[in-house]
């Protein structure tokens, strides 16, 4: 039989919050669906809409939330991908700090959308 191997370490703290995120992500992409499709029709979604909703805190938070897991989810399980097909030594580095530099640009230019759609910069 064939042995499993996982870059995870079972029960540490990125095996836990790559589950954390996915429980996460799987809330609010719920969430997020059952507004942008049920609530609001994508044909009825408005730049004006989408500031309303953005100007609602707990709307603003759970966007940010959503950006930040599914970010970290989604890097974080390209980057073991990698590891586990045999990614090791300075191209890991390599590979890794091109994720994080990505990572937070991604973030940052999300949460800078963020707060121009609620209104708090411009």
């Amino acid at each position: 039989m064939a042995e499993r191997y996982s870059s995870f370490t079972p029960g540490g703290t990125g095996w836990l919050l790559q589950r954390l995120t996915a429980a996460f992500l799987v809330v609010v992409l719920a969430f997020h669906f059952f507004q942008l499709h049920f609530v609001n029709h994508a044909a009825d979604v408005t730049f004006m809409g989408t500031q309303a909703r953005m100007e609602n805190i707990g709307y603003f938070l759970a966007m940010v939330l959503f950006l930040i897991a599914g970010t970290f989810h989604g890097v974080n399980g390209v980057y073991n991908a990698l590891v586990n097909q045999g990614l090791t030594g300075t191209p890991k580095k390599v590979v890794l700090g091109v994720l994080i530099i990505a990572s937070v640009a991604l973030i940052a230019q999300g949460i800078w959308v963020a707060l121009a759609m609620s209104g708090m910069i411009y």
